[in-house]
């Protein structure tokens, strides 16, 4: 990785979307400051529109989709997108086909009975209530109980993942690579395996390993040098500074670049 503050403006330049993680990355600690709002809007009116590509639940991006200064939402580590184009009502596509969604989400279900069997002490997280196509316990402090609750889910044929907040699991054939492309191609009009360069993504743990490795045009923010050993791709970049802080680093840098 290298510092952010020396990528080439030439690239920044390119730069037409920034997709980026929400927890620990627009956040820190929890809380959205108000610098981090601003950068969002900031970056709106400068003609390069966010969008969110979070392990986040449906509850929550919804409202995001609604209020907030982006360009859509990606949410639950690829099962939808949301978006409120021009304001108006949320428009949402999910990765599986409507007649598929009850039969995924009854899975689901069965998973987490049998999780709370085989692993008792694990915690369902406190948003689970408003999922759709995932299912999060909080992230364990302790290793072993991490682990087990990795090998239930995998043991279940279910994809699994661990952010700073969650191990998050579902059934699907997806990630947040595999969503951001369909979602850039057929509501933005870009084909990201050719037009990679026009994005930029920014993130903070594990879950981001697949855009890590797939964007040229990557950022870490500073505290993503905890996940180091369990990224296989470092980001490109890294900021100075964690979470929102660290993502008002990369909106200064590109609308710098574009002058």
């Amino acid at each position: 990785m290298r510092p952010l503050s020396g990528a080439p403006a030439e690239r920044l330049r390119r730069v037409r979307f920034v997709l980026t993680d929400m927890d620990d990355t627009l956040t820190h600690h929890g809380a959205l400051a108000a610098q981090t709002y601003t950068a969002l809007e900031r970056l709106r009116r400068g003609g390069v529109p966010v969008i969110p590509v979070t392990a986040a639940p449906a509850g929550w991006c919804d409202q995001m989709a609604r209020m907030w200064p982006i360009g859509g939402v990606i949410g639950e580590n690829g099962g939808f997108y949301f978006d409120s184009p021009g304001g108006g009502a949320v428009t949402r596509r999910f990765w599986h086909p409507d007649p598929e969604r009850a039969a995924v989400a009854a899975r689901l279900d069965a998973l987490a009975a049998a999780i709370a069997e085989r692993v008792p002490v694990a915690r369902v997280a406190s948003d689970q209530p408003f999922r759709l196509t995932s299912l999060a316990y909080d992230a364990p402090a302790d290793a072993g109980v991490r682990d087990a609750l990795l090998a239930a889910f995998r043991d279940a044929g279910a994809r699994v993942t661990v952010n700073s907040l969650w191990v998050l699991g579902w059934f699907g054939d997806y990630d947040k690579l595999t969503m951001a492309r369909r979602v850039m191609a057929e509501a933005h009009g870009l084909p990201i395996d050719e037009r990679g360069d026009e994005i930029l993504y920014v993130g903070d743990s594990t879950n981001d390993a697949p855009m890590f490795a797939f964007f040229g045009n990557s950022v870490g923010v500073s505290t993503v040098v905890d996940f180091l050993p369990h990224l296989p791709v470092p980001p490109t970049w890294v900021t100075r500074g964690p979470g929102g802080a660290g993502f008002v680093e990369v909106a200064d840098a590109i609308l710098q670049a574009k002058g």
